[in-house]
């Protein structure tokens, strides 16, 4: 790996932590609205999967790690498997992915970050309520977030900077 790479992978991971923290959350009814998700989708989309699982998976396990540790290792295994399948749905990295793909991708992976906290928030606080209670707003984040990314991907030329600085 080129030290152009490992900079670029270490940027995203750092963005990831930094937007994991409560301080730059939006407060809602059981918990709060975190912009490190927009952050996991983008990387999905920009990165290959082994990667983009180090970048996303890591950095949000360390952003609960440093700011709140209880599903810290939920995180680490729901964001890993997320980045994964959108990152292998979209395929090669070298063009850009069709809307349909990056939709689907993108929805694969939210069904995976909806399914793996639901199941993870039941299992350490012993409360399916507290995870029932907690679906509608994972709902209209990673909506949020897919729309955000779905915008930043298709209408900016992020994915073109992306991949000329990334093959330099």
């Amino acid at each position: 790996m080129s030290a152009r790479r490992l900079t670029i992978s270490a940027l995203f991971m750092a963005i990831t932590i930094i937007l994991s923290a409560s301080f730059l959350s939006i407060p809602v009814p059981g918990g709060h609205f975190y912009f490190n998700g927009i952050i996991i989708f983008l990387v999905g989309l920009l990165f290959p999967p082994v990667e983009a699982m180090i970048v996303a998976g890591i950095g949000s396990f360390l952003g609960d790690f440093f700011f709140y540790p209880a599903p810290m290792f939920v995180t680490l295994v729901t964001h890993s498997l997320q980045v994964l399948a959108i990152s292998a749905l979209v395929g090669t990295k070298m063009k850009k992915a069709s809307k349909a793909r990056v939709w689907t991708a993108m929805s694969v992976g939210a069904l995976i970050d909806i399914i793996g906290y639901g199941l993870g928030r039941a299992f350490v606080y012993a409360n399916p309520q507290y995870a029932i209670l907690k679906l509608p707003f994972d709902l209209l984040a990673v909506i949020l977030s897919m729309i955000v990314v779905y915008f930043v991907y298709e209408k900016t030329s992020i994915f073109k900077d992306f991949q000329a600085y990334w093959n330099r």
